[in-house]
């Protein structure tokens, strides 16, 4: 018997020496600082339509609501409005919105960049609408669904990730939404209170990963 539980401590113990760290797997967690990256923009906004964006680009920024989204998905289609309105909202009070499509163009050739740029300009995307072509920034912050947010909060220079979740919590019915969990988080930011709720689960069609 104690040489049976032990090979499975002795397993356990090697098992962890050769997993990656759970930061690698999982994304971010609330507190972590996020790294910067620079994504082609498909939208008429900040330095225009093919131009590449980085978060270091908005030198009066006191953070950023970063949402993993895309063309194809209904989920995503819900909340366009929703988030055009969060950026025209927060954007003048140094939130803006940045939205990066991760999706593999090859299996959704909606979501591909030529057609991102169709629907941010039929929809009037008052926000930068980035192609994250390589998928190496939707892995490292750990985006699973699409929408799936993010607000950062900028001090000394430095990211910090302050929400992860969901942008509300009624997708199909805007007028039924009882919280809204990315405007309760900005708001207490700006107000310099604590975010009562800073992870939610984000509601979404899963990202479209390459083979």
């Amino acid at each position: 018997m104690k040489m049976k539980l032990l090979s499975v401590l002795i397993f356990i113990t090697a098992t962890a020496m050769i997993l990656p760290n759970e930061s690698n797997i999982n994304g971010y967690s609330v507190g972590d600082i996020a790294s910067d990256f620079q994504l082609k923009n498909a939208s008429n906004t900040m330095k225009g339509i093919g131009e590449n964006v980085s978060l270091n680009d908005y030198k009066n920024a006191k953070g950023f609501i970063v949402i993993f989204t895309c063309n194809h998905c209904p989920f995503s289609k819900a909340y366009e409005d929703r988030i055009n309105a969060l950026h025209k909202k927060y954007s003048p009070e140094g939130y803006p919105v940045i939205a990066i499509n991760p999706n593999d163009e090859k299996a959704y050739p909606a979501d591909s960049y030529t057609e991102m740029k169709t629907r941010a300009k039929e929809k009037n995307f008052a926000f930068a609408y980035l192609r994250d072509e390589s998928q190496a920034v939707a892995k490292t912050y750990g985006a699973t669904k699409t929408p799936h947010t993010y607000v950062l909060e900028k001090k000394n220079n430095k990211n910090y990730v302050r929400y992860i979740g969901a942008i509300d919590d009624n997708t199909y019915s805007p007028e039924d939404v009882t919280e809204r969990y990315v405007e309760q988080a900005v708001d207490a930011l700006l107000s310099g209170k604590i975010i009562q709720k800073n992870f939610t689960k984000a509601i979404g069609c899963s990202i479209k990963w390459k083979e």
